[in-house]
């Protein structure tokens, strides 16, 4: 058997159950909306304007600088148990190296386009 049948066989069903799980919940669960139900509800506190508010983007652009900087340990932990090992040393040196020169050159590129400063 192909090892695309079976991918495909095995999305198939995962679409099949998702789209039973769907209708099952339409056809079993209770439905009585209200418009006390659909308003927003906000700690108590009735909402005051419309929902869009202007967000400063720098805070998205800290964060996204946090999980580029946070996801690099994942590579960097093992690695750590790979540089024991005698063969593996000098190309596991030498690729790390490389990993965290490209992680500090786009250290510097934030920092040379201000987007480090928090005013």
């Amino acid at each position: 058997m192909s090892p695309y049948l079976v991918v495909g066989g095995v999305v198939l069903v995962g679409v099949l159950l998702f789209v039973a799980a769907m209708g099952a919940r339409r056809l079993i669960a209770p439905s009585a909306p209200t418009p006390a139900k659909e308003s927003t509800y906000e700690c108590g506190v009735d909402p005051v304007g419309e929902g869009w508010a202007q967000t400063n983007v720098r805070y998205f652009l800290y964060a996204f600088l946090y999980v580029i900087f946070a996801v690099d340990a994942v590579y960097l932990f093992p690695w750590a148990t790979v540089i024991r090992s005698s063969d593996l040393a000098l190309a596991s040196l030498a690729e790390v190296g490389i990993f965290v020169g490209v992680l500090l050159i786009g250290l510097a590129h934030a920092w040379r386009h201000g987007l480090l400063r928090w005013l």
